[in-house]
């Protein structure tokens, strides 16, 4: 199996790294083009893979192309490729705001395509991709597009109607824990702590939670309630969470996040 990426930034680059870490694709079966000569030199050094600056070359002669570019250059190079592309191929966009009926509107044919969202945790194998194909896509070839994105943390397929949530729960979210993260450490640095020491015990401890909320199966509300001593440390600071607006207020930045993701359709 050949796969190739158009693009070849940062998501492109870690997708292939766990790809590749989890033995799911050899780097010699791997071919990525970019418009920069630095991130192709990067991704050959780095990886091991096979590069181009030729967008055509990558799109003609792959089995699974990824499109991992911004979205706002999806027409200009699905237009540039969309003749050279054999209609065996299988197509995943991870771009946000891109319809499946957008995508095969830009190609102005059918062809096998499906719709991803992933995110930047997956630069250490620890992303969530959301997956969503179209009717052209076979159940054997979900089956090979699901073991490759979990070579990079999970894939959950969704119907396509979520995908804006997703972008708002999992695609933009790892920036507000970074600036939950950043403020903890902060008030710990005020309390008097040094700073390497407060990041690594505020992240630690985003860490851990998150990884609670996962294996134990209890919910989120039953796990802070038990460390919400009667009368205790815990409380107080809830309290003055739940005074500041903080449940509000990420409730509604994930609301405009995924209304700003509907408008990029």
């Amino acid at each position: 199996m050949k796969l190739g990426f158009i693009g070849c930034g940062n998501m492109a680059t870690a997708m292939i790294s766990g790809m590749i870490q989890n033995k799911i694709v050899s780097p010699e079966d791997i071919l990525a083009s970019d418009a920069s000569e630095k991130a192709l030199e990067t991704a050959s050094s780095k990886l091991g893979i096979k590069t181009t600056s030729n967008n055509v070359e990558v799109a003609s002669s792959v089995d699974v192309l990824v499109l991992s570019v911004k979205p706002q250059f999806y027409e200009t190079v699905i237009t540039e490729i969309s003749e050279q592309v054999p209609k065996t191929t299988v197509i995943i966009s991870i771009a946000a705001g891109q319809s499946l009926q957008r995508i095969e509107g830009l190609f102005e044919r059918t062809l096998k395509i499906v719709r991803c969202m992933p995110n930047t945790p997956a630069l250490v194998s620890e992303g969530i991709t959301a997956v969503c194909p179209n009717e052209e896509v076979t159940s054997e070839e979900m089956q090979l597009v699901m073991k490759l994105l979990s070579g990079f943390g999970i894939a959950e397929q969704v119907p396509e109607r979520l995908m804006d949530a997703v972008v708002a729960v999992s695609g933009s979210s790892p920036a507000y824990v970074f600036i939950l993260i950043e403020a903890m450490a902060d008030a710990a640095v005020a309390e008097g702590m040094p700073r390497d020491k407060a990041y690594k015990f505020a992240a630690q401890a985003v860490l851990g939670s998150a990884k609670m909320v996962l294996e134990t199966g209890k919910h989120p509300g039953e796990l802070k309630d038990m460390v919400c001593s009667p009368a205790g440390t815990t409380i107080e600071a809830v309290r003055v969470l739940e005074e500041k607006g903080f449940r509000s207020a990420i409730i509604e930045a994930m609301h405009a996040c995924a209304e700003k993701s509907k408008k990029l359709s």
